[in-house]
C-alpha cells in the first residue's frame, strides 16, 4: 500500500517503512507526525484519487531528526564588467520514518523499530571514529578557547593601571615648562634696548663733529 502526500509545498511517494526527508517540520526527535493531505491511495491494482483529498485518509510517521541539507552554491556573474559573487546556502530539513498508512477503515503499518541515529553520527561510524567522544572533544576546544580568551584580557587590565600612576609625574615634570617660556621672552626684549644704547651714542657724536668740520672749512677759506 502507498500514498501520495502534501507537505511543504511539495508531493512525496510513501510507503509504510520509507524514509523521507522533507522541509523543515516542527517537534523533537521521536515525535509522532501525521499528514492528512492524501491526494492518492493505492492498494495493488486498485487505485482511490481524491478531488482534492482522500477523506478518512491519513500517514503516519516518526520524526528522526531536524538537520541543514547539502550545500547549494550560488554563483552570479556579470561579464565584460568583473562582476563575480559567490554565496552559499543550507536549507534546513526534516527526516522522517514512515510508520503506518490507514484509510476507509484499513490500515497498513510497519514491524520495524524507529532508529534516531542522525545522518552526523553514521558518517562518523563510517570513517571509524566515536560520534561521542566527537562532541565532548568540542566542546572541550570551545570551553578552552572561552578560558584563553578570559585570561588574556585580564592581564591587559593590569597593564593599562600603570600608565595611569605615570601620568601625574608627567604632568608634574611638564608644569615647569611654561615659567622658562615666559622668561625667555623677557630676555629677548631686553637684549634689543642694550642694542639700542650704541646707536643712539654714535649718532650724537657724528653729529658733534660734523660742525667742527665746518669751522674747519671756514677758517680756510678766510685766510
Amino acid at each position: 500500500m502507498y500514498a501520495v502526500i502534501k507537505t511543504g509545498g511539495k508531493q512525496y511517494r510513501v510507503s509504510p517503512g520509507d524514509v523521507l526527508v522533507v522541509e523543515k517540520l516542527d517537534g523533537e526527535p521521536g515525535a509522532a507526525v501525521a499528514f492528512g493531505d492524501v491526494l492518492m491511495l493505492g492498494d495493488g491494482e486498485a487505485v482511490t484519487i481524491g478531488a482534492p483529498v482522500v477523506e478518512g485518509a491519513s500517514v503516519s510517521a516518526t520524526l528522526v531528526e531536524t538537520r541543514k541539507g547539502e550545500k547549494v552554491k550560488i554563483f552570479k556573474k556579470i561579464r565584460r564588467q568583473g562582476y563575480r559573487r559567490t554565496r552559499g546556502h543550507r536549507q534546513e530539513e526534516t527526516v522522517l520514518r514512515v510508520t503506518g498508512i490507514s484509510a476507509g477503515g484499513k490500515e497498513t503499518k510497519w514491524d520495524g523499530e524507529v532508529s534516531l541515529v542522525t545522518k552526523a553520527e553514521l558518517d562518523a561510524r563510517a570513517r571509524g571514529l566515536d560520534f561521542a567522544t566527537l562532541n565532548v572533544s568540542k566542546k572541550a576546544l570551545k570551553a578552552a578557547a572561552t578560558t584563553l580568551a578570559a585570561s588574556a584580557s585580564k592581564p591587559a587590565a593590569k597593564a593599562k593601571a600603570p600608565k595611569a600612576v605615570d601620568a601625574a609625574p608627567a604632568e608634574a615634570a611638564a608644569a615647569p615648562a611654561p615659567e622658562a617660556t615666559a622668561e625667555a621672552p623677557a630676555k629677548k626684549a631686553a637684549a634689543p634696548k642694550k642694542a639700542a644704547a650704541p646707536k643712539a651714542e654714535a649718532t650724537t657724536e657724528k653729529k658733534a663733529a660734523a660742525p667742527k668740520k665746518a669751522a674747519a672749512k671756514k677758517d680756510d677759506a678766510a685766510e
